[in-house]
């Protein structure tokens, strides 16, 4: 008989990490190509996170909690800056300047002295000044939001691993175009990279967090 997925990881995979003393929130690439529907981009998973993503950014920021977002932009003719990246996913072209899908999705966007960190490829670490700039701060801990979960969030966990961090997924605020994609990664995360917890144990210990 065949065994789950679950059972075959048991015992050998999916130790649990907790969160640290000093966490940062990181909002990954809420942009409206991702809940714009008609957009090739566009996603439903992606726009159920954003609904449920402003309780956590109120908690975060109640708590004093930095509070960091990132998106995707090119700025080079015919996006060379994406790279061999762009030519294997040319929906990111839309990711420029002045392409209203490129902006912030609404009640999810960076707030005045919130940190912008601007990339062209899936991680948020690579190529990027976040990890030392988190790293100057003390920061410990890094709570995943954001899209989407089989890029862009999945690419991040693992480099926040690779960089020292905790690494927290909020399973509510983040979201895909898929649900078979969006599930296999949150299970592949949790079982090797870092933590996948809800909504409300992520709100409950960003409550309990010193300021």
């Amino acid at each position: 008989m065949e065994q789950s997925a679950s059972d075959n990881y048991r015992g050998v995979w999916g130790n649990r990490i907790g969160f640290g003393a000093s966490p940062a929130l990181l909002v990954i690439d809420f942009m409206k190509a991702y809940t714009t529907p008609g957009a090739p981009l566009f996603a439903p998973g992606v726009v159920a996170a954003v609904a449920r993503t402003p309780a956590l950014l109120a908690a975060a920021r109640t708590a004093g909690v930095p509070v960091i977002h990132t998106n995707i932009l090119y700025h080079a003719p015919g996006c060379a800056d994406g790279g061999v990246w762009v030519r294997k996913a040319p929906v990111m072209r839309d990711m420029v300047a002045g392409n209203p899908l490129a902006e912030f999705c609404e009640g999810v966007g960076p707030l005045d002295g919130e940190p912008v960190v601007t990339k062209q490829y899936a991680s948020a670490f690579f190529a990027t000044s976040l990890a030392p700039m988190l790293h100057a701060q003390g920061v410990d801990t890094v709570i995943l939001a954001g899209c989407s979960t089989s890029g862009c969030i999945r690419a991040s966990a693992v480099d926040a691993v690779q960089h020292g961090f905790r690494t927290i997924v909020v399973r509510d605020c983040v979201g895909d175009r898929h649900e078979g994609p969006h599930e296999a990664n949150l299970f592949d995360i949790d079982s090797k990279y870092g933590d996948v917890v809800s909504l409300d144990e992520a709100v409950s210990h960003l409550t309990r967090a010193p300021a």
